[in-house]
């Protein structure tokens, strides 16, 4: 029994001693107290030494070039036709070679005008006859023969067969198809014997001794463009060649729809490089500007209102610009901006307003 004491008694005794020790290791352990102070210390130094981040930068520079916008339009033969006949008949003749040169009143394909003939001559024989009857009663009249009454319907026979005579002529008229004007005319798909109809397509005659340039600008160039504005066209079917043209008309009506505006340019075309409907690239040049701010397009934070990131002292501040013109991956900046400022180019997406930039050696102020 009194062995049984002896053992609870020394194993109580070895609890407490190990509870004591706990709490003295507990209690005296390196660093505990001041963890918190540390942590605090050494964070407040790490936020205001933050790392420079690496960025790329270019120079706002201010450049000389000529203030211009390119479009792209369709050529047109400054003068252009489609010969139909406007009765129906037969093809008697036919006056031209496919793609040949004609001159202004060349027959081109004459009808069948047998009847239309005939019906001309009978017009020009009463036309002779109602002449002579009206002499013959203007002198029976002098002499007191016949009355005024009977001149006066002889004049009207005379103006009535007049009549007949410029109808029949303008029937006639109608059996030959000339080249309204003087150009080359194209392929015919008809031969003599064959018979037309009332306003079919015979074959067309283009004028391509000048040429006309149809194309559209956005309408925020329409208070810049004038009548004689000098226009600079190519073609991709011509590489490497350029061609002179001038502002010929402008359209006074803006789509509404596109916001653009209708222009028409004039060139010349009697080497006769150039053909009617041929594709071209406009480019319309307004002059010379100079000093003009240009910087690289990546370099811009879309948004409502652009900006760029400027480095000043070493750190990085947003700036708002207002743009302008863009051209060969640069864009202009109007305000917000001065010659000599850096400005980064890439790595935006790393900074912050007031972030410090690791700059370039080449880029150090």
């Amino acid at each position: 029994m009194k062995q049984m004491k002896r053992r609870g008694v020394a194993a109580l005794s070895l609890v407490g001693l190990i509870g004591l020790g706990y709490v003295a290791w507990s209690t005296n352990r390196p660093g505990q107290a001041v963890a918190a102070p540390e942590a605090a210390a050494k964070a407040a130094p790490a936020a205001a030494q933050a790392k420079p981040v690496a960025v790329e930068l270019a120079t706002v520079k201010a450049l000389d070039f000529a203030d211009e916008t390119s479009a792209v339009g369709t050529l047109k033969a400054a003068e252009s036709v489609v010969l139909r006949p406007e009765v129906s008949g037969r093809i008697a003749r036919i006056g031209f070679r496919d793609g040949a040169l004609v001159r202004r009143g060349d027959l081109l394909i004459g009808l069948d005008a047998t009847i239309q003939e005939a019906e001309l001559a009978q017009a020009k024989a009463n036309v002779e006859l109602a002449r002579t009857s009206f002499r013959r009663n203007e002198e029976l009249l002098a002499r007191k023969f016949i009355s005024p009454q009977a001149l006066d319907a002889s004049a009207a026979t005379l103006k009535v067969q007049e009549a007949a005579l410029q109808l029949a002529t303008a029937k006639a008229a109608k059996m030959r198809l000339v080249a309204p004007f003087a150009g080359i005319v194209g392929l015919r798909d008809v031969s003599a014997g064959g018979y037309v109809k009332e306003g079919e397509e015979l074959v067309n005659v283009e004028d391509i001794s000048s040429l006309r340039a149809d194309f559209r600008l956005a309408e925020a160039y329409f208070g810049r463009l004038r009548p004689g504005l000098a226009l600079e066209l190519s073609s991709d079917a011509l590489p490497g060649q350029t061609f002179a043209a001038t502002v010929e008309a402008i359209d006074p009506q803006i789509d509404p729809a596109a916001r653009s505006i209708a222009v028409r340019a004039r060139l010349d075309n009697r080497q006769g490089k150039l053909r009617p409907g041929m594709f071209v690239r406009v480019r319309v040049a307004f002059g010379e500007r100079k000093g003009v701010l240009m910087i690289p397009e990546e370099a811009v934070q879309p948004g409502a209102k652009p900006s760029v990131f400027r480095v000043v002292d070493g750190k990085a501040e947003v700036a708002p610009v207002r743009l302008g013109l863009r051209r060969d991956a640069q864009v202009e900046v109007v305000e917000g901006l001065a010659a000599g400022d850096l400005i980064v180019t890439a790595g935006q997406l790393k900074l912050r307003p007031g972030a410090p930039v690791k700059m370039p050696q080449a880029a150090q102020p």
